[in-house]
């Protein structure tokens, strides 16, 4: 009766998530430089391809900060009910990324030092682009820029032939039918507990097997795959065999029936790797409504390639000195 009861406590927790029409929430990586070094260093990576301390001790502080609103309660809605949705990567020195969709627009802001640092490749002085730059100054200068969904779209179908456009999304019945084998497999390898916290919450722990566990949610998911969007590819069971099968255990806070935090110690996925402290935590946050921000500059894509890779304006070495080996490696240039 404990795990019956623990599971639908969560499950109940979970749907009043999805009547919401705004959902808020913040994704804290929790760990600290040492063990990111350790895990890198675990991977063997080439000489010269190690994460460099700056960039460790950046990312051990960083979060992730999403709010998503909806015209509609959230499990009942499709992306054309989505009012506004923003999302922010920020550390302890400031914001690195803040992205947000309202209406037509998709808003981006950057702190392109920061993130340089992170990536591990220098990005380009403002001085030291061409007139042709155009916004993309602005882009390097951390202000906003706005880039019209529409033109994007455009601009990919003219790329990728008649596979451009919108990515798909998965139909009604085909959800219906990811949950039922996902439920299945969690009832099945899954051990539900409930704790009292003590200061009127209750945390509902769900431990399982890790690589038992993702290769059974696999295993279910694959023979729907020709029902899911074109160029999702799964993962073999021989690509999962080398996965680590430690216990992982997710700590679930409720607070009158309700998801306030979700803990996951990933520390014993590490294996061999010196870790001190591996985890996840997910606070869900009061809503707040996705705001257009003044002032953002309209970022034509065109101007932005021109730019970057040199159109037919511009004349060879307008660049002067400055090394632009490493932007196509940008992540869509911003977008």
């Amino acid at each position: 009766m404990e795990q019956l009861s623990a599971g639908k406590k969560l499950e109940r927790a979970f749907e009043q998530l999805g009547e919401k029409k705004t959902l808020s929430f913040e994704v804290d990586l929790d760990t600290d430089a040492a063990s990111l070094k350790a895990l890198d260093a675990a991977s063997d990576p080439e000489p010269g391809e190690e994460i460099p301390q700056e960039a460790a001790e950046l990312l051990s502080g960083a979060k992730i900060t999403v709010t998503v609103q909806s015209k509609k309660p959230l499990k009942e809605s499709g992306e054309k009910d989505l009012v506004g949705t923003a999302m922010k990567v920020s550390t302890p020195d400031g914001d690195l990324v803040e992205y947000r969709v309202i209406g037509d627009f998709i808003y981006v802001r950057v702190d392109t030092d920061a993130l340089g640092k992170t990536m591990g490749v220098p990005l380009p002085d403002v001085d030291d682009l061409p007139a042709e730059a155009g916004a993309l100054k602005d882009v390097l200068q951390g202000k906003w820029v706005k880039f019209n969904t529409e033109e994007m779209e455009k601009a990919a179908a003219e790329e990728g032939g008649s596979q451009g456009g919108a990515a798909p999304s998965l139909d009604s019945k085909t959800q219906k039918k990811v949950v039922k084998a996902l439920r299945g497999v969690i009832a099945r390898e899954v051990e539900f507990n409930t704790v009292d916290g003590g200061d009127g919450s209750e945390h509902v722990t769900a431990t399982a097997p890790f690589r038992t566990l993702i290769t059974e949610l696999l295993g279910e998911i694959r023979p729907l795959v020709k029902d899911l969007p074109p160029g999702v590819e799964l993962p073999t069971e021989k690509d999962l065999k080398d996965a680590p099968n430690a216990k992982v255990t997710a700590d679930f806070t409720l607070k009158n029936g309700e998801l306030a935090q979700v803990d996951i110690d990933l520390a014993k996925l590490a294996e061999n790797a010196k870790v001190k402290k591996l985890g996840l935590t997910l606070r869900m946050r009061e809503g707040t409504k996705p705001t257009a921000p003044a002032g953002a500059t309209t970022l034509d894509l065109a101007d932005l390639m021109n730019g970057l890779l040199g159109g037919p304006t511009m004349a060879e070495g307008e660049f002067g000195e400055f090394d632009t080996s490493g932007l196509e490696d940008l992540p869509g240039q911003y977008s």
